[in-house]
């Protein structure tokens, strides 16, 4: 599997295209669907799922410096639950994300994907301009497409982080569902 099996995947999942059709409506700026609706999909598929696994929440992230209040962003979440109701949707404005993680700030929504807790977890996409699919993966996709659990770099080279990275892929409990995850802890 590769980028171009990734996103092809994507384009064939009908869910998964309208929900990013429904998240590109609202125009923001530097948007991606993020984390679990990908790591999810590529997982499911190598375990070869017919069902999709549940999912927590669909992640809509952008950037916007300028408008740095909460409450924006659950406007947001009333307007894409309008439109499709069914879907938890969770979104929240990168460019204000940095000070609730005690971080420096971040420059960009890919920035902030870099920063996720787990190389497998850092992965976003989205709809260019021209309605085309299009992937990020600060980290690349090895570790996702070999089912193997890792700590960003962000986290790596942190004690602290560390420890946070440990509490939270425990009790994620991903091994249950995905049972030939590998789950490093340094």
């Amino acid at each position: 599997m590769n980028e171009e099996k990734v996103i092809s995947l994507i384009k064939k999942d009908k869910w998964m295209m309208e929900i990013l059709e429904t998240a590109n409506s609202l125009n923001l700026p530097d948007w991606w669907v993020c984390a679990g609706f990908v790591r999810s999909k590529i997982w499911d598929t190598l375990h070869g799922y017919s069902e999709r696994t549940p999912i927590p929440d669909i992640d809509v992230i952008y950037f916007e410096p300028s408008c740095l209040d909460e409450s924006e962003e659950k406007k947001l979440e009333e307007k894409l639950l309008s439109l499709k109701p069914n879907i938890p949707w969770s979104v929240k404005n990168e460019a204000r994300m940095h000070l609730k993680s005690n971080m420096s700030p971040y420059s960009s929504s890919v920035d902030a994907i870099s920063k996720f807790p787990e190389t497998a977890t850092a992965l976003g996409v989205k709809l260019d301009n021209k309605g085309k699919v299009v992937l990020t993966a600060p980290w690349g996709l090895e570790d996702v497409i070999n089912l193997e659990v890792k700590p960003t770099a962000y986290f790596r080279d942190d004690k602290e982080k560390m420890k946070l990275y440990g509490e939270r892929v425990s009790k994620k409990k991903w091994e249950s569902i995905w049972q030939r995850l590998r789950i490093h802890h340094n």
